[in-house]
């Protein structure tokens, strides 16, 4: 699980900490710098797949100029906050088994990378520094750290073990456009523990989901056979048969679509057109009637894109969504926070949200209360910064009596924020 997230001289943050939980919510007014986490975790996300610096910042493409990454949101010389020279991430994981000898159970992890751009010649993205660092237990009460460094072309591995550091004398050459944590399998002087911390941080930031659900995209029929859900909802109706194809799912999906929706439905039909061979959607109502996904409420459609993902054989680590409310009836909101905390504590996949919903942030539970987190600008230097809602003064007392969707609705939490201190965030 992710359990924290670190953004230095990252667009407008100079230094902020994100905390996550299982279900995580960010509350800011517009132009805060909610979405710039996002755009910090997707960044993680291209490291995670493998990409080059200009890939993951600027967009991939594939044979015949086809997209297959779209590039970060503004301009190249935005993503460093303005008067700096380089920015660093930070993410910190914890919870986790190697699943080969030793067979060392991770108590907690973390990748740092920070990115300079030249300014001069090609202005190119250029990595300045990467960090692996985790601590293990391979017997009760023995505990062994390990630190990973990059600096320019060399990267060399040390192990600290009782206070000590151990230089293994490892030397790598590496393009500086390219992160070394997907290189370091090919090592050999690296370690086996160490190269399956770096194989499974990997993993981690690989498995991000960015969803922006589209309507008319999940409208379409599928292929048939494609079981993973496109970010804008492609292949709803395939991934929806594959979890219906197991009867104990199937009858979680109709309850919860039951729940959530003022449809009746009984079961789902996938009828084959039989002209392209594809995949179509249909809910049949208990009473015999059905309803094509061509009909279906754009709220409907969202809400099996949701189930879809948290239901699905091979759901992603973590779900970011921007606005996960939108679109969706006041009445149906508690339930679908339900869903989300109920699919999250099983700790198997986490979800990220933006909201501006007072009610949403009033149906949260205990969890996701201590992982709820309002972001706002600094007033004299417009830089943003993080707090845990929590932390703020007096904020479990002021939720008990007013509730945590009256706070957010008049403006305190950003008050409370500078009120209790200089706002830096960092840690």
């Amino acid at each position: 699980m992710i359990a924290s997230l670190r953004l230095r001289d990252f667009k407008n943050f100079a230094d902020g900490r994100l905390r996550m939980g299982p279900f995580t919510v960010l509350v800011g007014a517009n132009a805060s710098g909610k979405s710039n986490v996002r755009d910090a975790l997707r960044f993680l996300n291209g490291v995670g797949r493998g990409y080059r610096l200009a890939d993951t910042i600027g967009g991939k493409y594939g044979a015949g100029g086809q997209v297959e990454w779209d590039q970060l949101r503004g301009a190249a010389d935005e993503i460093v906050r303005l008067g700096q020279q380089e920015f660093r991430l930070t993410v910190e994981l914890r919870n986790y088994l190697q699943e080969e000898p030793p067979f060392r159970s991770w108590r907690s992890t973390a990748y740092g990378i920070a990115v300079r751009r030249e300014t001069s010649g090609s202005a190119e993205f250029q990595v300045s520094d990467e960090s692996l660092s985790g601590v293990f237990t391979s017997r009760p009460g023995f505990g062994d750290p390990i630190l990973d460094e990059r600096d320019h072309e060399q990267l060399p591995l040390r192990m600290a073990k009782t206070g000590t550091q151990r230089k293994l004398g490892l030397r790598v050459n590496l393009g500086r456009d390219r992160p070394a944590l997907s290189e370091i399998q090919a090592q050999r002087r690296v370690v086996g523990a160490h190269k399956a911390a770096a194989r499974r941080v990997q993993e981690i930031l690989a498995t991000m989901r960015f969803l922006d659900l589209s309507p008319e995209r999940m409208r379409q029929p599928a292929f048939p056979g494609q079981t993973v859900l496109g970010d804008g909802g492609d292949n709803l109706p395939t991934v929806l048969k594959e979890i219906c194809d197991d009867g104990k799912r199937r009858d979680i999906l109709v309850g919860w679509t039951r729940e959530l929706t003022p449809m009746d439905v009984e079961d789902f039909e996938f009828p084959v057109d039989p002209t392209t061979g594809r995949v179509q959607l249909a809910l049949r109502e208990s009473g015999g009637r059905t309803i094509s996904a061509y009909a279906a409420s754009d709220g409907t459609l969202r809400f099996l894109a949701m189930l879809a993902a948290l239901l699905g054989t091979n759901p992603a680590g973590l779900y970011v969504f921007e606005e996960i409310d939108n679109g969706i009836h006041p009445a149906r909101l508690r339930l679908l926070v339900d869903l989300i905390e109920t699919q999250t504590a099983k700790g198997k996949v986490q979800v990220l949200t933006t909201t501006h919903s007072p009610e949403l942030l009033s149906m949260v539970n205990d969890e996701t209360f201590k992982s709820t987190s309002v972001i706002c600008r600094r007033p004299d230097t417009n830089d943003a910064v993080i707090r845990p809602v929590a932390e703020l003064p007096d904020a479990e007392r002021l939720r008990g009596s007013q509730g945590l969707g009256r706070l957010h609705a008049s403006g305190w939490m950003e008050d409370a924020v500078f009120f209790a201190g200089d706002g830096t965030g960092g840690s």
